[in-house]
């Protein structure tokens, strides 16, 4: 899971950028990337790291220019060295700049064809540079010494008529202007803003709205499935479909667990829709149990859990509590390599306020449940702190499956529901009970925000992928790539790679 921006303005923008990655900073903390234009001149600035830790002043100072495109990145294809934290570049034709969330599942055949078709040489194992050089391939075949808008768009056509998958991208193009589109399936978010000043019309992309409300733009709603939005520098604005057959099926999971309470989201609310995944449940654990649940307090799980932990209280007619407190400064786990690395995290970011627990029956409400390593930790702290019995619900259904989408689940064997029974889970986990969201739950939770949303992306739940290229063999290889084993030894690597780069350069 990445976050993409991208400004067109009438001054500076370097600002604006940072403060749009600011806000966009859960969906990926492993690098960030900010490319500017002024004039024919590219400014560029990337490292692995936060965002406040990536950009200083003296980075900031050269960031100039009128427009521009940012990215925070956590790896999901590809490795995780700073060679691969974006935006990325290539100067044929005129200097494109390309900043991308999601995951091509075709990127391997993509990378051979841009080798043996196309002349085009990929330097690294990032599916997004493949996507860059595809579209600028394609681009390039217009011929033209500048593109127009209905060049861009046949471009763009042509990329969805190659590429599988989910992408939301954003493009610079020297000496042109912006550029965004979206997947035909419209997997990955992309909202589009204007704001209207006093030297022109000023547009803005980013993966949420809430990086447009920061920053001061409107919402002109979101890149429609297939859709690709051409802003010139002059602050004309084109949009067109360039994919046959689109149809909008967002990703659940932004809604349960990745997106920003405060983000609209194909017309969707995500707090809202967080709210009715509460009530949802509380109907889920009195179907079960009737009046005889034996919960004495209700309590989330920081901090994803918490919106909808407090509709299920209501419902039940009991306490809602704060009994942890969170360290905001420890990543997210699910996304770690190695069960000790994500053992010592869970401990390190979460502490108990002792007396909310002792002597109490509590029920625990988590937004999903991945790898069991945070709720099982969890469990434990709160039969420490006294707890007489410890239920646990969460608001998603059983993920029994990877993501191929651009979300890092991990491979189906380290998926704790994957292959058990909801009493297996809650063994595993040492919960006294477990309690699952039903999927049709989950959705109409969802799609009660946009009606007109007959299908989502939900392939972590059910293991069917709307795309229609996913098989076995494609799995296979994707464990083998996405194991902890694999994680542990890239990070190795790459360890060792800055090791010898720092020893060159104090040489």
């Amino acid at each position: 899971m990445c976050g993409i921006a991208g400004i067109l303005a009438q001054g500076s923008v370097n600002q604006a950028l940072y403060d749009a990655l600011t806000v966009l900073q859960h969906r990926g903390q492993d690098a960030a990337g900010i490319v500017t234009c002024d004039g024919s001149r590219l400014h560029q600035r990337k490292a692995n790291g936060l965002v406040r830790d990536v950009f200083r002043q003296q980075h900031m100072q050269r960031l100039q220019g009128t427009f521009g495109i940012g990215h925070v990145r956590y790896p999901t294809a590809g490795s995780s060295t700073s060679a691969e934290a974006q935006p990325m570049y290539v100067n044929s034709p005129y200097g494109i700049v390309l900043a991308h969330n999601g995951n091509l599942t075709n990127s391997e055949a993509l990378q051979a064809e841009l080798f043996r078709d196309d002349l085009r040489h990929v330097n690294t194992s990032s599916d997004s540079e493949v996507l860059l050089n595809v579209f600028a391939h394609e681009l390039m075949r217009s011929g033209a010494h500048e593109p127009t808008p209905e060049q861009i768009f046949g471009a763009v056509t042509r990329v969805h008529a190659r590429c599988r998958g989910a992408y939301a991208v954003v493009v610079l193009i020297v000496g042109f202007g912006l550029v965004a589109f979206r997947d035909p399936n419209g997997i990955r978010p992309l909202v589009l803003g204007h704001r209207t000043t006093e030297g022109g019309n000023e547009y803005m992309v980013a993966s949420e709205s809430a990086a447009l409300d920061l920053v001061g733009f409107r919402s002109l709603g979101d890149v429609r499935p297939g859709e690709a939005v051409v802003i010139s520098l002059d602050g004309e604005l084109s949009r067109r479909s360039c994919a046959d057959n689109p149809k909008l099926t967002p990703c659940l999971f932004e809604y349960v667990y990745f997106a920003r309470p405060d983000s609209i989201i194909d017309s969707i609310s995500v707090y809202r829709s967080r709210l009715r995944m509460g009530e949802y449940l509380a109907e889920r654990i009195l179907e079960r149990f009737g009046e005889a649940h034996g919960i004495d307090v209700v309590i989330p799980v920081p901090d994803t859990g918490r919106t909808s932990a407090l509709p299920l209280s209501q419902r039940l007619g009991l306490p809602f509590r704060e009994g942890f407190v969170k360290n905001r400064y420890i990543g997210r786990t699910f996304i770690m390599p190695g069960q000790a690395q994500r053992k010592k995290s869970v401990r390190q970011k979460l502490n108990l306020i002792e007396a909310e627990f002792k002597d109490k029956a509590v029920l625990l409400v988590d937004d999903s449940i991945v790898r069991g390593t945070t709720i099982r930790q969890i469990i434990e702290l709160a039969r420490q702190a006294g707890a007489k019995r410890v239920y646990l619900a969460s608001a998603a259904p059983a993920i029994t499956h990877p993501n191929v989408y651009g979300i890092d689940m991990p491979v189906a064997e380290e998926l704790v529901a994957h292959g058990q029974h909801e009493a297996d889970v809650a063994a595993l986990v040492g919960a006294d009970w477990l309690i699952y969201q039903r999927l049709e739950d989950l959705v109409a939770s969802v799609a009660e925000g946009n009606t007109a949303i007959d299908e989502f992306e939900s392939s972590v739940f059910t293991g069917d992928y709307v795309t229609g290229d996913i098989d076995a063999a494609y799995l296979r290889k994707l464990s083998l790539k996405r194991s902890d084993h694999t994680k542990q030894r890239l990070e190795s690597e790459t360890r060792g790679e800055s090791a010898n780069l720092e020893l060159h350069n104090h040489a």
